[in-house]
């Protein structure tokens, strides 16, 4: 009895045990699954498993109707594991010219204990598929006796490469992004925000270093970047590019910009200037041509500035376009003389005939018919000392001093273009505002967005502001027809059947290096069809050497850009008479003596 008392006790005792045991083994197996779950995950993947980026694919940039400026194509970066190359010299010979590398580049890079090494960067995807035969095929010819001698350690990682297939087409404009996929200039730099994209990840598990094929997991899925639209018509853009190049080379000039804007939604059609530069190869490109001159870049006006002091005068009504002037060659303002470009005897030029022949000292007689207060404001309303708002990177304001800092001959200096300084850009808006009836829209390059699934977003509309008055742009424009008349300073610029209205500009160029004036700014702006603009065009010329004025440089290239425009966008002549404005007061009798003869017929 005893016997069997100490053996249920034994029994007892043995099944209290085991009930022990297994509630440590199920308290321990609670704790590595539940509690410290995540830490024994992450020391397994740490041994087991690692994690690479996914890159995103950059936004492209492309013209109003889709056509790629700059866009992301796929690339693969070939890496190796080095401990994995048990021969490099013999590796080498044989994947050189595979990759089409020197032997002795990639012996460098694939000899050592690094688990990581990158033998060829951004290629082509192609090329990792015909590396990865041409090993298979050698490895498959091995015999088993020679099997430590196959290739091995050799392994992809996806990637993009920015390519810009109209190469120097618009690169001023659009610039290019840094080795590192950042944006270094121009759009690419400005919205590199919004154009970047947001990196994946994926883990892959590890054999002996290398990644093993097939244990790739997504973790995080890469998105993509923002695409752009620009305004721009690829087209028209083409057209504008030859002719300022051919223009720059021909007058022998530093540098030239043109550019077409839509005066009633500030839209820029095209914006061209050289020299410039291949964003597909930047490697020696001095970083003068990667500016953007049309918004960096500030001068003088000249001439074309000789616009505002008329608008401003015909909005004050201190002249009318066939008020009479006595002008002489030359006068003195503040102690200094100021002439005209050519001599000529004392003439009595009505205010539309001091615009045609772009007579300085007509013009300075313009102002002083305003306080210099009063012409300032006006300046000011045009934009002048003022950002256009185009959002391009670097933009300038360019300089309008306030008159309180005005000498004695600065607002003779201002009235005919001189003494303060715009960019290209502004000069362009300036003449878009007389062209939309006296409201300035700010300029844009920008038409709207896309997110990666295509949702086009337009962009909002441009900020306006009056000017002038609708009157006054009117009267304004039908002066300028005459500039581009037989007596003015720009027939060159003149289109068989379309009614034209422009400026000539030929202004003394400061040159900051030497700080004093060197050399001339020449240009040419306008706008047709004149009774109805469509489009403006801006032509500037940065010290030319053969020849510097801009009726005869800048004239020629508007005419070539205009007609292409106005012929690609099927724009008609509007049909409408010149009416001509009398340009001296010879003219002004003899039209007021046939107007008295015809009521009296």
């Amino acid at each position: 009895m005893g016997n069997l008392l100490l053996s249920k006790a034994r029994i007892n005792i043995l099944i209290i045990g085991i009930f022990v045991l297994f509630t440590i083994l199920a308290a321990q197996l609670f704790r590595v699954q539940v509690v410290q779950a995540s830490n024994y995950q992450e020391k397994a993947a740490n041994e087991m498993q690692s994690t690479r980026t996914i890159p995103a694919q950059r936004g492209e940039i492309t013209d109003i109707n889709g056509v790629a400026f700059a866009r992301s194509v796929s690339a693969i970066t070939i890496v190796v594991d080095q401990t994995q190359i048990t021969d490099p010299a013999r590796v080498a010979n044989f994947v050189a010219p595979i990759l089409g590398l020197s032997a002795a580049d990639v012996q460098e890079n694939i000899t050592g204990t690094r688990k990581y090494s990158i033998v060829l960067k951004n290629g082509r995807p192609a090329l990792w598929d015909k590396l990865t035969e041409a090993i298979y095929e050698y490895n498959k010819a091995l015999d088993d006796k020679y099997f430590d001698k196959r290739i091995i350690g050799f392994f992809p990682e996806r990637s993009y490469i920015r390519e810009y297939p109209s190469g120097q087409l618009i690169s001023s404009l659009v610039g290019f992004v840094r080795a590192d996929g950042i944006g270094a200039t121009g759009i690419e730099s400005s919205l590199n925000s919004i154009i970047t994209g947001t990196d994946g990840k994926y883990s892959y598990a590890r054999g002996y270093g290398a990644e093993i094929p097939g244990s790739q997991r997504e973790i995080v899925a890469a998105k993509a970047g923002t695409n752009i639209r620009l305004t721009i018509n690829r087209d028209v853009q083409w057209v504008a590019s030859k002719a300022i190049a051919d223009a720059v080379k021909s007058a022998n000039a530093v540098s030239g910009t043109v550019i077409v804007m839509d005066p009633k939604t500030g839209a820029i059609v095209a914006h061209a200037t050289a020299p410039t530069f291949n964003p597909n190869n930047t490697k020696n490109v001095p970083l003068a041509l990667m500016r953007n001159p049309s918004v960096q870049d500030v001068y003088e006006p000249g001439s074309t500035g000789k616009v505002m002091t008329m608008a401003a005068a015909l909005e004050e009504k201190t002249i009318t376009p066939t008020t009479v002037f006595t002008v002489p060659y030359m006068l003195k303002r503040g102690g200094s003389p100021f002439h005209d470009h050519e001599p000529h005897p004392t003439q009595q030029l009505t205010s539309s005939g001091i615009l045609a022949v772009s007579s300085n000292t007509g013009t300075i007689k313009v102002g002083e018919t305003m306080s210099n207060d009063t012409l300032h404001s006006y300046l000011t309303r045009f934009g002048i000392g003022i950002k256009t708002g185009s959002g391009l990177p670097g933009e300038s304001a360019g300089l309008l001093r306030p008159v309180s800092n005005w000498s004695g001959t600065t607002a003779p200096t201002v009235a005919f273009g001189q003494g303060y300084s715009v960019t290209a850009m502004q000069a362009t808006s300036v003449f878009a505002t007389i062209a939309n009836n006296g409201v300035r829209v700010s300029p844009t390059v920008i038409a709207g967005t896309s997110d990666p699934s295509g949702h086009f977003t337009p962009t909002a509309n441009r900020s306006s502001v009056r000017v002038v008055s609708e009157d006054t742009a009117i009267k304004l424009r039908l002066m300028m027809e005459s500039v581009v008349s037989s007596q003015g300073t720009a027939p060159s610029a003149a289109i068989p059947g379309y009614r034209v209205a422009g400026k000539t500009g030929t202004a003394m160029r400061y040159d900051q290096k030497t700080g004093r004036y060197s050399g001339y700014t020449a240009s040419f702006i306008g706008f047709a069809p004149a009774d109805a603009p469509r489009y403006v065009i801006s032509v500037t010329l940065q010290d030319p050497r053969n020849g510097h004025y801009g009726g005869s440089l800048g004239g020629p290239v508007f005419k070539k850009v205009m007609t292409f425009v106005l012929q690609s966008e099927h724009v008609a002549p509007t049909g409408t008479k010149v009416l001509p404005v009398a340009l001296t007061k010879s003219e002004l009798t003899r039209a007021r003596a046939t107007q008295v003869s015809a009521k009296k017929q």
